[in-house]
């Protein structure tokens, strides 16, 4: 975590143990802000990847599932990168600045999904970097935007995925309602966001209730390679163009779409034992088998949690447990968009 905004946490008595995690009781408070108040989070579980260079459009079009000639300095987007199998390597935000292009993608895979799309870059004139230039901070709330429209004027003319820039600083509003604030190194705007009162100090735990609540899940360590695009939402989501060219697992992404309903669909789901991103799931209508992984992950209380989950979808009326001897039950919630046309 950039060395800033851990004093700035510090600084505002948030209390962390030696895992970084904080207490049941400072997490719920924080959870709180989140649904009530305004909020600032250092999202450090991010990182971020540029890519730049004379053909850096040309280059990404050619390994992303989404159509990157959408993404200019005024509008970001969701898009996936996938094996030749089209299995999800990672899910990223992008956004273009300054003559580059940024993925945001989770931390833990940041590195080894940097060093595989440069592998392919060949002849190409294109760079592909690790950036640990930028810091990434999550903003909710009125008071924050309050603080925002202070440097950026034209927030209120930002709708979903749209952006705001200056030199050194770009401002995206999020479909969750809230904002993704990426500052380099040189930016003053995050010390002064620093100073503003009435922002609570949310860590990336609670933060991921945002995210889960708008039906995003983001691929991390633990997911690699385990869905396919459409298992997760992420066409759902506008992370996915079947439009396009060519791209490492194009045709079995294309394939599970024009085929009709996915047999398995990502969901939102409710549970009341602790469970990781990862963790396998079951059911007694495929009893000799896995039929799902779960996806996403925020605790709500001392037994109280809130998840994505992707599984077989025929398997929910015999149940969806998360052990094979069926005794801690899933409960399917609502999602912000329709899955039911899309799903077998």
């Amino acid at each position: 975590m950039d060395a800033f905004w851990n004093d700035w946490l510090v600084g505002q008595g948030l209390r962390r143990d030696e895992s970084g995690e904080a207490s049941l009781e400072e997490h719920m408070a924080q959870l709180a802000a989140l649904e009530n108040g305004s909020t600032l989070a250092p999202l450090y579980n991010f990182a971020v990847i540029r890519v730049e260079g004379e053909d850096a459009q040309t280059f990404l079009q050619g390994q992303l599932s989404n159509d990157i000639r959408d993404v200019s300095e005024s509008r970001a987007q969701y898009s996936t990168y996938s094996t030749a199998k089209g299995r999800m390597l990672a899910s990223f935000l992008i956004w273009a600045h300054g003559g580059a292009y940024y993925l945001m993608t989770a931390a833990d895979i940041a590195e080894t999904v940097a060093k595989r799309l440069a592998m392919f870059v060949l002849r190409s004139k294109v760079k592909v970097m690790l950036d640990d230039s930028w810091s990434l901070l999550g903003l909710s709330g009125n008071s924050a935007r309050a603080a925002l429209q202070k440097h950026f004027p034209a927030i209120d003319q930002i709708d979903s995925l749209q952006c705001a820039g200056q030199s050194q600083a770009v401002l995206i509003a999020l479909p969750n309602g809230t904002y993704l604030l990426a500052l380099g190194s040189g930016c003053s705007v995050g010390k002064e966001l620093a100073q503003e009162e009435g922002l609570s100090p949310i860590l990336p735990a609670a933060w991921a209730l945002k995210d889960i609540q708008a039906g995003i899940a983001w691929v991390t360590r633990a997911t690699q390679e385990q869905f396919v695009a459409q298992m997760a939402n992420m066409e759902l989501i506008g992370a996915v163009n079947f439009k396009k060219g060519c791209y490492p697992g194009q045709e079995i992404v294309a394939r599970s779409q024009y085929l009709g309903k996915m047999k398995r669909r990502m969901f939102k789901v409710a549970f009341d034992s602790v469970l990781a991103v990862g963790a396998k799931l079951y059911s007694p209508q495929l009893p000799d088998q896995s039929v799902g992984m779960m996806a996403a992950v925020c605790r709500l209380g001392e037994r109280e949690f809130l998840g994505l989950a992707v599984a077989q979808s025929q398997t929910w009326d015999a149940g969806i447990f998360a052990d094979e001897s069926h005794t801690v039950a899933l409960r399917r919630l609502e999602l912000p968009y329709a899955i039911e046309s899309v799903t077998e």
